[in-house]
């Protein structure tokens, strides 16, 4: 067992905006991924799905979006990437895949070549039941709204811009854990 605490506090300052809005859209994602896990009876790590599901964004801090407190240089798609950087930094491989597929309804190499993301040319498609489990339920908390869960429909409208691709894999992840 890990303390995603220190871990956090190792890279945000406490109090500030930015670890707020962290902590507070990880713990929603956190406990919408474990109620999921226990209504569908799933065979995942529930302690490793606390701790990924705490640690999955931890690369916002070094991305460009001020609109939620992010001062760093890197593009925001880019948080993923670099949140699994950190983490297999510290010894946390498996907490690192998370970070890195939890993107939108992950990432096809397509998605990223076609689009022209600033990425690593690799697919970044959310492989275990925890990986898929902590990105489906992150795509029903935004960092802007941060107290607010999203309906099914709004999760899969803010998706559908991404192309159909995209939207095909949300529902297959709707259709493994049911709506919220």
């Amino acid at each position: 067992m890990i303390d995603y605490n220190d871990i956090i506090a190792k890279y945000y300052t406490a109090g500030s905006e930015l670890h707020s809005l962290l902590v507070v859209h990880s713990r929603h994602v956190a406990r919408l991924a474990i109620e999921l896990a226990l209504r569908g009876d799933l065979d995942v790590d529930l302690n490793f799905v606390r701790e990924a599901a705490m640690l999955h964004d931890i690369g916002i801090v070094h991305t460009d979006a001020p609109g939620i407190h992010c001062h760093g240089t890197l593009p925001y798609i880019a948080h993923g990437v670099e949140g699994s950087r950190m983490l297999t930094a510290l010894g946390l491989p498996r907490h690192a895949l998370v970070c890195e597929r939890h993107t939108g309804a992950g990432l096809s190499l397509d998605d990223i070549v076609n689009q022209h993301l600033p990425l690593p040319h690799r697919a970044m498609l959310p492989v275990s039941m925890e990986e898929k489990l902590i990105c489906y339920a992150d795509k029903f908390f935004s960092k802007t709204r941060p107290d607010r869960q999203k309906t099914l429909e709004h999760a899969r409208r803010s998706l559908e811009k991404f192309g159909v691709a995209t939207l095909a894999r949300f529902d297959a992840l709707t259709a493994l854990f049911g709506s919220p």
